[in-house]
C-alpha cells in the first residue's frame, strides 16, 4: 500500500482518487478551493463526475501540508493555467526527492513550456514524471478499461509510478520520452477543437478523418522539431489520445469547438462547457513554438484565426481545403 496525495480535486482527481484506492492505496484530496472540498465530504462524489462515488476511506482536505507530507507519491492534477501556482505552494511543503506526478496536459502560453517542466523550475527538490494517453475521467472512474503511458527521466521512477496505477481495468505503459508525451497531450486539444468546429459546421466523418490524421502529423511535426521521438506520436500519448478527445463527447474542447462551429465566440463556448478548455491555452502556444522552430502547423494555424481573430469557421476549412497541391509523403517517384 503506497500513500497518495492527490492535488486537485476536480474530476480527473476524482476518478484518479476511486483508481488508486481501488488499487489499495490510501488517498487524500485537496483543493484550495473550500466549496469543493465540503461538497466532497458531504457527497462523496464531485459534482462534474455523477455517478462516481468516493469511498468514505479517502480523506479531503483543504491543508496542503496534511495532503503532502508523508505521502510517497502526489498527483498534480489541477488545470494546465493553475499548475504554476500550484507548484509555488508545493514547493514550501513537498521534501527532497518526493515524486510528483502531473497528470494535466498544456503548455504555459507566455514561457512555452510543458508542465512537468513549470513543476521542475519551481519545485526543483521534487522527482517529477508525466502521465498522458486517452483517458477520460468519466470512464476511469466507472472502471472501464484504460491504457496510458508514464513518462519519467529515470526507468526506476517511470516504473515505480507504473505499479501503484497499474490493474486490470487501467494498464500502464512507460516511456522515458516525456517531451514528446507532453506536447502529445497539449497539441491534441487544439485539434480537437478544431475536430469539434468542423462538428458544428455539421461536416461528416471524412472531415474528421482528414483532421485527425493531418493533426497528427502536425503534432508530430513539431514534436520531432523540438526533440520528440516520432514513435511516441504514434502511440497512446499522441495518436490514442487524439483519437478519443476529437471523437467523444466527454471532450470538453470538442464540445466547445462544436458549440465555436455553430456561431458561438470562444469566451461564449468556454462559459456554456463550464470547465477548463485546456486548447484554448495551448492555442497560442502552438503558434509560437512553430515560429520558433520554423514548423507549418496549417490546422492549428486556423484553429488560433477562429480563435483568437474572430475568423468564421467554415472559411477557414474552405482555406484548408484550398492550400497549394501537396505531397502527402516525402517520397518521390522514380
Amino acid at each position: 500500500m503506497a500513500r497518495i496525495g492527490i492535488i486537485g480535486a476536480g474530476s480527473w482527481g476524482s476518478a484518479l482518487a476511486v483508481l488508486l484506492h481501488n488499487n489499495g492505496h490510501e488517498v487524500c484530496m485537496w483543493s484550495k478551493l473550500e466549496d469543493e472540498i465540503e461538497m466532497l465530504k458531504l457527497r462523496h462524489e464531485h459534482k462534474s463526475l455523477p455517478g462516481v462515488k468516493l469511498s468514505e476511506e479517502i480523506q479531503f482536505t483543504v491543508d496542503l501540508k496534511e495532503a503532502v507530507r508523508g505521502k510517497d507519491l502526489l498527483v498534480l492534477a489541477v488545470a494546465s493555467a493553475y499548475t504554476r501556482q500550484t507548484a509555488k505552494l508545493l514547493a514550501k511543503v513537498v521534501s527532497p526527492g518526493q515524486v510528483i506526478v502531473n497528470v494535466s496536459k498544456g503548455i504555459e502560453d507566455h514561457t512555452l513550456m510543458t508542465l512537468s517542466q513549470v513543476v521542475e523550475e519551481e519545485v526543483p527538490q521534487a522527482v517529477v514524471a508525466v502521465m498522458s494517453g486517452p483517458s477520460h475521467a468519466e470512464e476511469v472512474g466507472r472502471g472501464l478499461p484504460t491504457t496510458i503511458v508514464v513518462g519519467a527521466e529515470k526507468k526506476e521512477t517511470a516504473q515505480f509510478v507504473q505499479n501503484i496505477f497499474m490493474s486490470e481495468v487501467f494498464r500502464v505503459y512507460i516511456s522515458p520520452d516525456v517531451l514528446g508525451m507532453e506536447l502529445g497531450g497539449a497539441l491534441k486539444n487544439v485539434v480537437a477543437l478544431a475536430a469539434g468546429i468542423a462538428d458544428g459546421l455539421g461536416y461528416g466523418d471524412n472531415t474528421k478523418a482528414a483532421l485527425i490524421t493531418r493533426g497528427i502529423i502536425e503534432i508530430a511535426r513539431l514534436g520531432t522539431a523540438m526533440g520528440g521521438k516520432y514513435e511516441t506520436f504514434c502511440g497512446l500519448s499522441g495518436i490514442g489520445d487524439l483519437i478519443v478527445t476529437c471523437a467523444s463527447m466527454h471532450s470538453r474542447n470538442r464540445r466547445a469547438g462544436i458549440l465555436i462551429g455553430k456561431g458561438y465566440t470562444m469566451e461564449e463556448a468556454m462559459k456554456e462547457v463550464n470547465m477548463v478548455v485546456e486548447g484554448v491555452y495551448s492555442a497560442k502556444a502552438a503558434m509560437a513554438l512553430a515560429k520558433k522552430y520554423q514548423v507549418s502547423l496549417p490546422i492549428i494555424e486556423q484553429v488560433n484565426a477562429v480563435l483568437f481573430d474572430h475568423k468564421n469557421a467554415a472559411d477557414a476549412v474552405r482555406e484548408l481545403m484550398l492550400r497549394d497541391r501537396k505531397m502527402e509523403i516525402s517520397q518521390e517517384w522514380g
